[in-house]
């Protein structure tokens, strides 16, 4: 009963190891993570198209439902930059961003959002998201960067850039109106994403976006001082109140106009957050369960959409700074959620002062920050197919829908490796004469025996291969036609499936009747299994079934014709020299 307990209210596991010590670092990791959301909070809302404060919000309730029911230690939830751009994307078209409208339908994606987590995660599908690759999420990521610059270019520079321009029109309209750009604006954007990038570097504890944004403000306020209030314009002042109760939409016209969305922000709303907590799971030594943290992430973004935040899931950067600021519990997260509350109460109408440019400036950082440059170069040089999973994934989130642009990754990457699956490694075997046992070697320039083809199969033999297997068979007996004898060491054969079963029954068939065999070296109890509970065995027959090289070798050599055995010079196997 207990067990059950904790199943459904995971915190009773960790609660009972709370200790004064314990609490005292979770406070202190809470309040930098609180600290730290507070300009990633707005930008994050101003990327997803969001009136600010609900950057905030989401970084708030879902918090603190994430760190209760979720699996991981250190994983913090709230806005992230893929979750808003996904969205920004998805909802535009449909609805004025910012308007109230489209914050209805942020609130219906994200319980959408978070019904979807919740059901895979009951269903223990918490393995799905490995279909996502890493290149996927690196080509996204960097796709997903260079469209919030985009975005931003025209608060950096002042400039009139119709909404809902696509990437290739805001740029072409950046160089088509550059006698447009307003040169306060520009600096304010500039002082901002320099200070920033100064603190960054060379004083790496401080918050370098909050530092970068009141530069921005000073900057800007010296400019409307100067120059008349409303030179440069600015974000205005917060709602300084905790999240308002909100509603969604339950329209079926809405829900299913946001259908395909919802499915493409789950998937990579459940890859990120499962991803991070892994991640931070292999550096503090802790067992993530994939499934409760898909529970966890699906309460969150439902009690979100009730508590004014739009999508929310696990965010790199909170996270990270949880880890190294020594969180030991999920206590840190809810601390975080919870002392955000305060703090927006306390300084939201000071964001009056925050510049439409300082923001941009700020989002520029974020958008640098997530192009991993590091893991680019490594795929481009290590595999060709990954890097067309790469390649593809960011151009289409560039010029594609998001949500397009994602599924087009995953579905590359699937049919990538069914392609290389469905070519299962065939390589011949033929005993070493330079080794006193004949151990088998895979030595072109190494004789063969005439009657007898040896071969090792490395991979599944599922539907999807059999041709694969089927043309290799008939290349070997085009090369020698008088090889009646096949025998396969099946050491490298994890799976099989019924088709796999069938060609082999039927290689076995074809074999007997031109007065050969074909016999099995060391299969693997799965694959036999399989074999004869469907009968198959019956064709193949158990005594071509070996344990070993040496028992195999010995049943097929009694079956040659010993007169072309006689007459044979290579004397490939030990028994042909007795």
């Amino acid at each position: 009963m207990r067990i059950e307990a904790k199943r459904i209210f995971p915190f009773l596991a960790w609660i009972p190891a709370l200790d004064r010590q314990t609490i005292t670092i979770d406070l202190m990791a809470g309040l930098t993570g609180a600290v730290v959301v507070l300009p990633q909070g707005v930008a994050f809302a101003t990327i997803a198209g969001m009136p600010p404060q609900y950057g905030l919000y989401a970084g708030m309730i879902p918090a603190i439902i994430a760190a209760l029911f979720g699996s991981s230690w250190h994983l913090v939830s709230g806005p992230t930059t893929a979750a808003s751009i996904v969205l920004f994307s998805a909802l535009s078209a449909l609805a004025e961003p910012g308007s109230a409208k489209y914050v209805e339908y942020a609130l219906t994606l994200t319980i959408m959002v978070g019904l979807l987590e919740l059901s895979m995660g009951l269903f223990r599908l918490g393995a799905l998201v490995n279909f996502i690759s890493h290149s996927v999420v690196i080509g996204f990521t960097a796709g997903a960067a260079i469209l919030i610059g985009a975005n931003q270019i025209k608060h950096f520079f002042g400039l009139a850039i119709p909404r809902g321009s696509s990437f290739h029109e805001t740029i072409l309209y950046l160089f088509t109106h550059l006698g447009e750009i307003k040169p306060a604006v520009a600096v304010v954007g500039a002082a901002t994403l320099i200070s920033g990038i100064l603190v960054k570097k060379f004083f790496p504890r401080i918050p370098y976006m909050i530092v970068g944004m009141l530069v921005g403000g000073v900057v800007a306020f010296v400019f409307n001082s100067t120059l008349g209030d409303g030179a440069i314009r600015t974000v205005g002042a917060l709602p300084s109140s905790l999240p308002p109760l909100s509603h969604p939409s339950f329209d079926p016209e809405v829900w299913r106009s946001l259908a395909g969305a919802a499915v493409a922000t789950t998937l990579f709303a459940l890859t990120e957050a499962v991803s991070i907590s892994r991640a931070l799971a292999v550096r503090s030594g802790q067992h993530v369960n994939g499934s409760q943290e898909f529970i966890g992430q699906g309460l969150s973004n439902i009690a979100g959409a009730f508590f004014s935040g739009y999508v929310a899931t696990g965010s790199f950067n909170r996270s990270g700074v949880n880890y190294e600021a020594g969180a030991r519990t999920p206590l840190s997260g809810i601390v975080a959620g919870a002392l955000l509350m305060v703090i927006v109460v306390a300084v939201a109408p000071y964001a009056a002062y925050l510049p439409n440019a300082a923001m941009a400036g700020i989002l520029f950082l974020v958008a640098y920050g997530l192009i991993d440059g590091h893991h680019i170069k490594q795929i481009l040089r290590t595999s060709r197919s990954e890097t067309a999973v790469l390649v593809v994934t960011f151009f289409s989130t560039l010029f594609l829908e998001l949500e397009l642009a994602i599924m087009a990754g995953v579905i590359l990457s699937l049919l990538l490796y069914l392609n290389r699956t469905s070519k299962p490694a065939i390589v011949t075997r033929v005993p070493d004469p330079a080794d006193a046992r004949r151990k088998f070697t895979t030595n072109p320039a190494l004789p063969e025996c005439p009657q007898v083809k040896i071969i090792r199969i490395d991979g599944s033999l599922f539907f999807g291969a059999v041709d694969s297997l089927a043309e290799a068979i008939r290349d070997f007996e085009t090369e020698s036609p008088d090889r009646k004898h096949l025998v396969i060491v099946m050491t490298g054969v994890n799976f099989i499936d019924i088709a796999g079963a069938e060609l082999l029954a039927q290689e076995a068939r074809r074999l007997k009747a031109r007065g050969g065999s074909l016999s099995f070296i060391r299969p693997k109890e799965p694959v036999l299994a399989m074999l004869r509970q469907g009968r198959y065995i019956d064709d193949i027959g158990e005594e071509n079934v070996f344990a070993s090289k040496p028992a195999a070798l010995s049943a097929v050599y009694a079956r040659v014709e010993a007169d072309r055995c006689r007459a044979c010079q290579d004397k490939v196997f030990l028994e042909c020299a007795a």
